[in-house]
């Protein structure tokens, strides 16, 4: 059978054809692409149906391999032995790298994986590079994940016979808006269209949503309110949430996520069973990233098997006359992982609190994704929360099923039995606001603010006759401006000298339903109604990958003279 033949757009290029003249509206198929796995699925007009490959599978490896002219992903390939993944040629764990820089600990994490992984350290792009005929060759993870999509496309254009444009992803909550802008040009780049970034526990919510209303139809019910905590934990991230489901709408009261998952499990288990780890695989050479490879799969395999039994004994010969055998607990898996366990702990806590919902109003208790199998994290959720865990949905299906079900929502589709009169009221995971008073970051926008959400604050300047002001826009929980996500910078001038404290600057930001975000900001001087200076709107994020020291080289060079402060509300 001939291999299809893939094409792949620039996001700068038109990718859509020219619309359908079907009198049906196109159905948009939900896509989650973990760390480690992936799966696709669609409303299939009466209920939501996991889409297989080939070799009939609907979860997939999250790889593309590059050992021949034509790169393969894990749709479509199939690898003769797990160790085919130590060549040097096969790339993954995408969803770990996209959008971050060389600086980010997660990707210097991501240096013990068994392709080429370089930092220059320096707030760039990380160089990932794959063994291709003996030649390193670079790539990015944007054009990873592109080659991967493209092959998910060809997969479920093949089985729904039709074409392919739009897509529901699912994504983690502690994703940068420049991480979605990543994933979104992979997305163009495959020839896709995003209707939807949904964080992933947002997305299990809805298909709970789903099941708690077709149980009031069954019923014959009114159906009450229900407190729902979910808890998401994958290879690559760790997300949490509290919903509140009624008549088909689940409104998110809460999201918490961090970027830690059973890769951090692996990786900890690598370190403890090779004292000197580090040292030993600090040349990066094709031998070093095959002996990496070969512990990785040992203590790979190792965790799964505690997941079933008290002890597993872990023998591999990594080459070079180095060679590991011991007997692992369960006990000392959990030991050594103690500080993730608690980080989860505090997740849970965190998004209760910021729910403002105790242990006792939950409903249910949902657990999902790849590490839901571990003992320990089912106990901790079930210590934190005094629940017995949610059995109604599969853990790893749950998330791409909601994915499907807000694409088939956002696509239109109609369902005469009222199994898509759903709605999500999403939440901003992160807080969105501006640098000012020093290196401050003042929050505009909260966590956990309704989406769609329009706020706005009044700043002024901090200098006599100040004609300009340097407005730096920033996301993320910390109280220090530079220690959170840059999403971008303007300036505005002219505006008319006056002592300092008269001018107000008003900054106002807007998320559209669609999650885009615009910054507005406007000089207002006292008795006057309208703007002295016109109103400046910015779609945010306007950085690149790389070029957020241009915003710190500006505010180092002109910040006493283009600063701004808060005005105190009287």
């Amino acid at each position: 059978m001939a291999e299809p033949a893939y094409t792949v757009a620039s996001d700068s290029e038109t990718t859509g054809e020219e619309k359908s003249s079907s009198a049906f509206p196109e159905i948009a198929i939900g896509i989650d692409i973990g760390t480690s796995q992936c799966s696709v699925a669609v409303w299939n007009g009466s209920q939501v149906e996991l889409l297989k490959n080939t070799r009939n599978q609907k979860l997939m490896r999250s790889y593309v391999t590059f050992k021949d002219d034509i790169p393969s992903g894990g749709v479509s390939y199939q690898l003769s032995h797990e160790h085919e993944m130590l060549s040097g040629a096969v790339i993954f764990n995408m969803k770990r790298l996209i959008g971050r820089v060389d600086t980010n600990p997660v990707v210097h994490s991501s240096k013990s994986l068994p392709f080429l992984v370089q930092t220059l350290d320096i707030g760039v792009r990380p160089i990932i590079a794959a063994l291709v005929n003996n030649v390193w060759r670079s790539t990015t993870p944007e054009e990873v994940l592109a080659i991967f999509l493209v092959e998910l496309r060809v997969m479920a254009e093949s089985q729904l016979k039709q074409p392919i444009r739009n897509v529901v992803l699912s994504i983690p909550v502690s994703f940068s808006r420049f991480q979605l802008t990543r994933i979104e040009r992979a997305c163009a780049m495959a020839g896709l269209h995003v209707l939807r970034l949904m964080p992933e526990p947002t997305a299990v919510a809805l298909l709970y949503a789903q099941q708690q209303q077709q149980m009031i139809h069954d019923n014959m019910g009114s159906g009450s309110e229900k407190i729902a905590l979910i808890f998401n934990m994958g290879t690559g991230y760790c997300d949490a949430a509290v919903t509140a489901t009624a008549g088909g709408v689940s409104q998110i009261k809460a999201l918490a996520g961090i970027a830690t998952g059973g890769e951090d499990f692996l990786q900890n288990m690598m370190r403890h069973l090779l004292l000197n780890f580090d040292n030993l695989f600090s040349s990066r050479g094709i031998n070093e990233i095959k002996s990496m490879g070969l512990l990785r799969v040992a203590t790979q395999d190792a965790i799964h098997k505690l997941s079933f039994e008290e002890s597993v004994q872990i023998d591999v010969d990594l080459g070079n006359g180095l060679r590991i055998c011991k007997q692992v607990s369960r006990e000392e898996f959990e030991e050594v992982n103690q500080k993730i366990f608690e980080k989860c702990e505090s997740l849970i806590i965190q998004c209760l609190h910021d729910a403002k919902v105790e242990a006792d109003d939950l409903t249910d208790v949902i657990v999902v994704g790849g590490c839901s199998h571990i003992p320990k994290i089912k106990n901790l959720v079930k210590s934190v929360c005094k629940r017995e865990l949610y059995k109604g949905m599969n853990p790893l299906e749950a998330a791409v099923c909601g994915t499907a079900l807000e694409g088939a929502v956002a696509s239109g589709i109609s369902d005469p039995f009222g199994n898509l009169d759903l709605l999500t009221i999403q939440a901003t995971p992160l807080g969105i606001g501006i640098r000012a008073n020093g290196n401050s970051f003042v929050p505009i926008i909260p966590r956990n603010t309704t989406m769609p959400a329009r706020k706005e604050l009044v700043f002024t300047t901090v200098n006599d006759n100040q004609t300009e002001v340097l407005i730096i826009v920033h996301e993320g929980e910390t109280e220090k401006a530079d220690e959170n996500h840059l999403l971008g910078y303007f300036k505005i001038s002219g505006i008319p000298p006056a002592p300092k404290g008269v001018p107000e600057i008003n900054v106002c930001m807007d998320i559209n339903a669609s999650n885009v975000l615009r910054v507005l900001a406007g000089v207002i001087m006292p008795g006057s109604q309208q703007p002295v200076v016109p109103v400046m709107e910015v779609r945010m994020p306007t950085v690149d990958d790389g070029h957020g020291w241009c915003a710190e080289a500006l505010h180092r060079a002109y910040g006493s003279t283009l600063d701004l402060m808060t005005v105190q509300k009287k």
